[in-house]
C-alpha cells in the first residue's frame, strides 16, 4: 500500500508544479490587464493628473500585494493555526476602530477605511482571509476533540456572529453577505455535518425580517435592478452606464484607452465598474477572455490543492480561499451586466483598491503554499 501511495504522490507532484506556474501566470495576466484598466478607467472629464495618482498608488499597492503573497505561500500550516486566534481579535480591533469617530474614515456615507498616510485599509476586507481560517481552525479543533455536531454550533458560529453586526454597522451589506459566505463554505469544505447547516437555516429564518431595515437607498436599488429589464431608464444610474460601456464596445471594443463612457459619465469606473470598461474598450471577446482566465484560475488552484492532503488545514483554507476570489469575480460581473441589483463588489486583481488587492494575492500565497507542503499534522474528517 505504501508503494502505491508513494507512487501516487510522485505522479501529482510534478503534474502540481506545472499547474502552480500556470496559476501564477493566469494570475499575472489578471494584473497586468488590472494595470491598465487601472490608468485607462483612471482618466476622466477633468484635466489633471489623476490617472498618473491613482496608477501610483495601485502600484505601490501591488508591490506590496506581491511581497505579502509570497510571504504567505512560506507560513506552515501549524503557525497559521496557531496564530488564527490573535488575528481574529485583530480584526474585531480595526472593526471597532473604523466605527469609532475620529478614527474610521466616511466616505459616500459609509464609514468602512482606515486612514494613514495618505492610504486607506478596510478591515472587513481582511475578514475574507481571517474568519474562513478560524472557522477551519475551531471545526479542526472540534474533531480532534471529538465534540463535533450540533452542541458545537455556538462556538463554530461565535467568532462570525461577533463580527457580522460590527461590518453591518457600517453599513456594507455586501461584506456582511460574503463574510457569511465565506465562513460557512470553509465549513462546508471542512465536512461540517449537513444537519449543523439545517439548524442553522432553521434558526436564520426569523432574520429575513431584518430586511425591513434595510437603507432607503439600498431599498431603492433593488427596486430599481427589479425594474432595469421592463424600463432601463427606471434602472440605477450606475447599472444603466455600464451596460451603455458594454453595448458600446460590440465585440471587438474601441481599443485600450479608446472608451468614453469613463469620462465622468460611468461612477466608479476603476473599481466596482472596471468589468464594464473592459467590455467597452476590448469588447465581448475580451470580457470572455476574462471569464475563460477565471475559470483556468479555478481549475488550476484545484489541482495546486489537490496535491496536499484532503480534509488539511490548508486544503480546506485554499479551497475556501479560491471559491471566495471566484465567485467575487461572478458577483462583480453579474452586477455590471445586471444580473444581480448592484453593490460595491470590486473585481480580483483587476479592480483598484488597496486592500482588496492585497486580500486576493495573500489568498494566492496561502493556495500557493501546499505545493511545497504535501501532508499536513492533522486531517479533519467528515461526518456526513
Amino acid at each position: 500500500m505504501e508503494s502505491v501511495a508513494e507512487s501516487r504522490t510522485a505522479d501529482i507532484r510534478p503534474a502540481a508544479g506545472s499547474h502552480r506556474h500556470l496559476l501564477i501566470g493566469l494570475i499575472t495576466v489578471l494584473l497586468c490587464l488590472g494595470v491598465q484598466m487601472v490608468l485607462s478607467a483612471s482618466f476622466s472629464s477633468r484635466p489633471g493628473d489623476r490617472e498618473a495618482i491613482f496608477l501610483g498608488r495601485h502600484l505601490m499597492w501591488l508591490t506590496v500585494s506581491i511581497a505579502a503573497a509570497w510571504l504567505a505561500s512560506r507560513i506552515p500550516a501549524e503557525q497559521l493555526r496557531a496564530w488564527c486566534p490573535a488575528a481574529f481579535w485583530l480584526l474585531l480591533l480595526l472593526l471597532v476602530a473604523v466605527l469609532t469617530p475620529g478614527i474610521g474614515s466616511r466616505i459616500n456615507g459609509a464609514q468602512r477605511w482606515l486612514r494613514f498616510a495618505g492610504f486607506s485599509l478596510q478591515p472587513s476586507e481582511l475578514g475574507r482571509i481571517i474568519l474562513p481560517m478560524l472557522a477551519v481552525d475551531r471545526l479542526l479543533k472540534q474533531q480532534e476533540q471529538g465534540r463535533a455536531g450540533i452542541r458545537g454550533i455556538p462556538q463554530i458560529l461565535l467568532p462570525l456572529l461577533l463580527a457580522l453586526p460590527l461590518v453591518a454597522a457600517e453599513p456594507d451589506l455586501g461584506a456582511t453577505v460574503f463574510l457569511t459566505i465565506g465562513y460557512l463554505l470553509a465549513l462546508f469544505f471542512g465536512g461540517w455535518p449537513i444537519r449543523c447547516f439545517l439548524v442553522c437555516c432553521t434558526a436564520l429564518l426569523p432574520g429575513t425580517g431584518l430586511l425591513l431595515l434595510l437603507k432607503p437607498y439600498q431599498l431603492k436599488r433593488i427596486s430599481g435592478f427589479l425594474e432595469t429589464w421592463q424600463d432601463i431608464s427606471s434602472a440605477p444610474w450606475q447599472v444603466r452606464q455600464s451596460l451603455y460601456s458594454l453595448g458600446t464596445g460590440g465585440l471587438e471594443g474601441t481599443g485600450v484607452g479608446g472608451g468614453w463612457q469613463k469620462l465622468s459619465y460611468l461612477p466608479e469606473a476603476n473599481t466596482d465598474f472596471v468589468f464594464a470598461v473592459i467590455g467597452e474598450e476590448l469588447g465581448l471577446l475580451g470580457t470572455l477572455t476574462v471569464c475563460l482566465v477565471w475559470l483556468f484560475v479555478y481549475r488550476c488552484g484545484i489541482s495546486v490543492l489537490n496535491a496536499t492532503s484532503q480534509r488539511s488545514f490548508r486544503w480546506i483554507t485554499g479551497t475556501t480561499l479560491l471559491t471566495q476570489l471566484a465567485l467575487q469575480a461572478m458577483a462583480n460581473i453579474a452586477v455590471v451586466t445586471a444580473l444581480v441589483p448592484p453593490k460595491g463588489v470590486p473585481h480580483p486583481f483587476i479592480s483598484y483598491g488597496g486592500t482588496n488587492l492585497l486580500v486576493s494575492l495573500v489568498a494566492i500565497g496561502l493556495i500557493l503554499g501546499p505545493a511545497e507542503q504535501h501532508t499536513s499534522s492533522t486531517d479533519i474528517q467528515s461526518n456526513r
